[in-house]
């Protein structure tokens, strides 16, 4: 599936058809929270960076007026922290991280299915057919390579995924943990689609190994260690990448290899049992409109938007430059399970609490 192509398309067709951002829906087809005043308060499980978090929240309480708080939490994280609550959830909206913990998340009854009247401007291969989750953001796993450690070593930028494999990167690469983050689960299923399946994937992810300094709890952090000159190469989503080279880490410079890239589809979604369920639903409503996407350029968070109207930057990935893998979420989410286990059995414990 080369989605780029798809998504420019689509974006391309909708402005030329309707010229109105995605926060104006049809009258017929308001949800409920669009004539009812908003009351109490919200809890966010926020999947993206903190300060994407905190401006995210910060903007819809002053919006509404409803208490809006999160915590910030990788993929994984989430996951364990929902089904921990069942019945009884600490969180209302989950927003942000890939869309395959939101399939195993509602695999386990842990989210609530809503239609979204601003879902219908959201592009069909960014969101759940049936609501479960809706896509607000297209980020692209890539190397964040630090070019002075590089020289260091002699080596060039790497290209491709083997590259990562020269000896001369032993203790050079950091990436997160599959279990707890997104992001590094991102990477084992493109080495499960790339290699032909499980037991390839996870033949690599053991050679990999060998080249790795240590597993994050979190998948940005690799990129911060790169940047702090810890490690020549973080495996990341090439957006946070940019985020620090923004901040001042010059010597970054972002990779996309070769022989295919990953991708996440970061979601939105209602957790099931919400204790506010109509401003939760107000909540997602939001985040699927220009408005609210558009937050996250102005905190250094540079995915490619979903929303119709949604502001573009040079600095976002150029999805038709690169060679993304079919990536079919389903499949991922229903194998998530087995394939942690694995990487937990065969490859490298997860990080100590």
């Amino acid at each position: 599936m080369k989605i780029s192509h798809r998504w420019a398309v689509a974006v391309a067709a909708l402005l030329a058809a309707s010229g109105l951002a995605a926060c104006q829906v049809d009258d017929n087809n308001q949800s409920d929270s669009d004539s009812t005043e908003l009351t109490g308060s919200l809890v966010i499980a926020c999947g993206a960076q903190e300060d994407w978090c905190q401006a995210m929240t910060k903007a819809f309480q002053d919006k509404t007026g409803v208490q809006t708080s999160f915590v910030r939490l990788s993929s994984g994280e989430a996951v364990t922290r929902l089904e921990a609550a069942k019945g009884q959830p600490e969180f209302d909206v989950w927003h942000g991280g890939p869309a395959d913990g939101y399939g195993q998340a509602k695999d386990k009854d842990l989210l609530e299915a809503y239609i979204s009247p601003n879902a219908a401007g959201i592009d069909a291969q960014y969101k759940d057919p049936d609501g479960w989750w809706t896509g607000v953001y297209v980020g692209a796993l890539g190397m964040c390579s630090n070019t002075e450690i590089l020289g260091e070593l002699g080596l060039a930028q790497p290209q491709t995924w083997d590259d990562l494999l020269d000896p001369k990167l032993s203790q050079q690469i950091m990436m997160a943990h599959p279990a707890t983050s997104g992001t590094a689960y991102t990477a084992l299923w493109t080495q499960t689609v790339l290699r032909g399946g499980e037991d390839q994937g996870i033949a690599y992810m053991k050679q990999l190994n060998a080249n790795i300094l240590q597993y994050s709890k979190t998948g940005s952090a690799p990129g911060e260690a790169a940047a702090r000159g810890e490690v020549a190469v973080g495996i990341i989503f090439t957006h946070d990448c940019v985020k620090y080279r923004e901040e001042g880490a010059k010597d970054l410079v972002v990779t996309y290899p070769s022989d295919g890239s990953g991708y996440e589809i970061g979601g939105v979604a209602l957790v099931a049992d919400s204790r506010n369920k109509t401003a939760a639903q107000a909540y997602i409503d939001w985040a699927l409109t220009a408005e609210a996407q558009d937050i996250g350029p102005t905190v250094g968070s540079f995915q490619v938007l979903t929303a119709p109207g949604a502001v573009t930057d040079e600095r976002m990935a150029n999805l038709a430059d690169i060679n993304l893998i079919e990536y079919d979420f389903a499949a991922a989410a229903a194998a998530k399970s087995g394939l942690l286990e694995r990487f937990q059995n065969e490859v490298a414990s997860a990080p100590a609490e």
